[in-house]
Parts: C-alpha cells; sequence; structure tokens
C-alpha cells in the first residue's frame, strides 16, 4: 500500500476500533490460480500483543480454506468511512486555484499466516460470539440455541474456522492532514451538510486531524 508518513496511522487503539466497527474483512490470499478474495467478518482478539488474532469462519464449500499457499501471508483489509473531497470546498481554490478533487477514506491492512481449524467447540463459541455481537442492538436478540440443537450441529459441519495471528499492520488514515488548516475545516463544513453516514463519519475525522 502506497503510505506518505503525513498519512501513517499507528495508535492501535484507532486502529482497533475501525477494525470493531468494521469487521467485514476483504481476505486476499494467493492460491494455485493466483490471487483470491473473500468478503468475511471478523473479530479481533487484542492477544497476543501488539497485533491480535483475528478469527472467523467461511463456508466448508468454499475452497479458499483448501486452496491457499501456506508460505505465503493472508491479507485482511478493513475499510472504514470514505468520501469525495471537492475541490470547491477548499478557501485556497479562491486564492489560488491549485486544487485538485480527491478521496478520503480510512483502511487497514493486517497480514498474516492462515490457519484453518474444524474443531466443532472452536466453531461453536465463535459463532456464539459472532451471534451475540450482532444481535446486541436486536431487540427481538436472535441466540444460537433458539435453533434446534441438531440443525446448529448441521450448520456447523458445513463451516471451517480460520485464524490470523496478525504478524504486521499497516493504517492509511486519509483525512485531509496533507491540506491548510482552513481547507480541512472547509472540507469538514462541506461533508456535515451532506445526507450520508460515510460523509458524517469522515467529517469527524477531518475535523480530529484539525485540532491535532
Amino acid at each position: 500500500m502506497y503510505l506518505p508518513s503525513h498519512f501513517v496511522e499507528t495508535r492501535y487503539d484507532v486502529i482497533r476500533e475501525l477494525i470493531r466497527d468494521h469487521p467485514l474483512a476483504t481476505l486476499v490470499t494467493l492460491g494455485p490460480q493466483g490471487l483470491d478474495a473473500n468478503h468475511i467478518p471478523l473479530e479481533l482478539d487484542p492477544d497476543p500483543a501488539p497485533h491480535g488474532t483475528l478469527r472467523g469462519h467461511v463456508a466448508r464449500a468454499n475452497p479458499v480454506w483448501r486452496d491457499f499457499r501456506a508460505e505465503v501471508d493472508a491479507l485482511a483489509i478493513f475499510q472504514g468511512p470514505s468520501a469525495y473531497v471537492s475541490p470547491s470546498w477548499y478557501p485556497s481554490k479562491a486564492s489560488t486555484g491549485k486544487v485538485v478533487p480527491t478521496y478520503n477514506y480510512l483502511v487497514v491492512h493486517a497480514y498474516a499466516p492462515l490457519r484453518i481449524i474444524h474443531d466443532e467447540a472452536w466453531l461453536r463459541a465463535l459463532v456464539e460470539r459472532l451471534t451475540n455481537r450482532f444481535e446486541a442492538e436486536n431487540p427481538k436478540r436472535w441466540h444460537v440455541s433458539d435453533a434446534p440443537p441438531q440443525f446448529i450441529d448441521t450448520m456447523l459441519r458445513a463451516i471451517v474456522g480460520i485464524e490470523l495471528p496478525v504478524a504486521k499492520i499497516q493504517a492509511k488514515w486519509k483525512a485531509s492532514q496533507n491540506r491548510p488548516e482552513a481547507d480541512r475545516m472547509g472540507v469538514a463544513q462541506s461533508l456535515r451538510q451532506l445526507d450520508d453516514a460515510d460523509a458524517q463519519a469522515m467529517a469527524g475525522w477531518v475535523e480530529r486531524s484539525s485540532k491535532s
């Protein structure tokens, strides 16, 4: 990943926050046919330090758990909020005209060896954790125990666990840090006027960069 120094994010609490809030990862592996990408929700266990461990599961019918080169690290990509930035939002446009469009975004790249897990107890515990997490805001919360036990057993046999002990993390926070203070504030104010959740979230990150 191209990573200019002014966009580098190294605060692990902030990186973990993005992974927690945007858990759907693009998992990139190298297999016999070349690069393969799968989209999988992953949970992050902070242990072991410093980068922690990512865990999830795939369908047993998905060849990714068989067709990957174990000697090559997998790459899990987590995409946070993103937003187009118009040159017209920069006050410096009026003074110099030397402005162009860009796109702001937050992204985390986690590199790790891919481990495959078939243990049913491990899979059941993972599924229960993921379910409890994603059902937390549901007023009619569903629990794994709501389904017939034999049905759950069948479903568990249809999935395979994956574990990624993270060896390296790169995080890029492109939130107008390379612009003058007045331009950053112009971007934040303009994003706030848009009826878009990503734009609102990005406005907050631009405002944070203005205070740093």
